[in-house]
């Protein structure tokens, strides 16, 4: 009465391993560890053995039983880890979509205003954030004791301007440095629209920020008169307010135009505004000084700009009331638009 414990448990380690499911792991089981499997059988044999045989069957038996528990157990560990992962990603069920991501809505209306002027004719000009204080002040016929030009009302950067001796480049406070830039390069006939971020120092509140987004425009030609910027601003309000909206132009001054008007609407799309005289834009004629310094002939030239800032008509046309929403991120703000 023998047994070869040596190759039994080298056939217990091979069969385990190769064990492919937990249903062929618990038949292996049953074959050594079971009532009827084989270390069963040898401890029952061993009333029958001699004493010395006893000593060496009862050793075998014992590796074997323990051998076997635990690589059974350790294969069935790993082969549970790898049902559950399995069972887990069910390939028959349907997938899960994944929202797709959109534009921010200061975005979104920068891109809807700018293509109304496009289809106008205007083109996309763009610009430095960076300045110097003649294409941001003296260009546009801003004088030096003006008090935007104070540092309370202007973001001064630390870099002193190349062009101008003691004194430093700025943060634009507007997109209009861009009209003096496209003048300089080019010669009229010229329609611009220039979208752009701009800096002011102020206080942040449900209607003001340090940074904002400002579209402005610029047409210059020869005979451009107060009633083309009517008309360009009439068509602009119609196509992106809708047909319904009034308009009307008040008297205001700005330096960099003359003379100067301010834009109010009233539309019924503006939630909780209907009625209601909303400021949404500042315009006027092209200022002689500017076309001075843009270097064009005296008087050969006549022109239009106007500017307005995005977040404020995004504002308006869906009814929000704090300009700080836009900057927080809010998924569920976001997800409106």
């Amino acid at each position: 009465m023998s047994w070869n414990f040596d190759q039994i448990k080298n056939d217990v380690t091979a069969k385990v391993a190769g064990a492919a499911s937990l249903e062929a792991l618990e038949a292996v089981r049953l074959q050594y560890l079971g009532k009827k499997g084989l270390v069963a059988d040898i401890y029952a044999a061993l009333p029958k053995a001699s004493a010395d045989e006893k000593k060496a069957i009862g050793k075998g038996a014992n590796e074997v039983k323990t051998l076997a528990e635990a690589l059974v157990e350790a294969r069935r560990k790993a082969l549970s880890a790898e049902r559950s992962k399995a069972e887990a990603l069910d390939v028959t069920l349907p997938g899960v979509g994944h929202g797709w991501g959109t534009r921010h809505l200061i975005d979104q209306t920068l891109i809807e205003i700018c293509d109304v002027f496009e289809r106008m004719g205007f083109v996309i000009q763009r610009g430095p954030e960076i300045e110097s204080e003649f294409n941001n002040f003296t260009a546009l016929n801003i004088p030096l004791d003006h008090p935007a030009r104070d540092s309370f009302d202007t973001f001064y950067v630390d870099q002193k301007d190349p062009t101008a001796e003691g004194r430093y480049l700025l943060l634009r406070s507007q997109t209009s440095p861009v009209q003096m830039r496209v003048m300089q390069k080019n010669k009229p006939p010229l329609a611009v629209i220039v979208p752009g971020r701009v800096y002011r120092p102020d206080a942040v509140d449900a209607s003001h920020s340090f940074m904002f987004h400002q579209i402005e425009g610029l047409l210059v030609d020869k005979k451009v008169t107060f009633a083309d910027l009517k008309g360009l601003l009439t068509a602009f309000c119609k196509k992106f307010f809708g047909d319904d909206v009034k308009m009307r132009f008040r008297p205001h001054y700005f330096p960099f135009t003359e003379p100067s008007a301010e834009v109010d609407i009233q539309s019924n799309i503006f939630k909780g505004k209907a009625g209601k005289w909303l400021e949404i834009l500042g315009c006027g004629m092209v200022h002689p000084k500017v076309f001075e310094h843009a270097g064009y002939p005296s008087g050969e030239y006549t022109g239009l700009a106007f500017g307005m800032g995005v977040e404020r008509i995004a504002m308006l046309k869906h009814g929000i009331g704090d300009i700080r929403t836009f900057a927080e991120n809010d998924v569920r703000f976001l997800r409106q638009f």
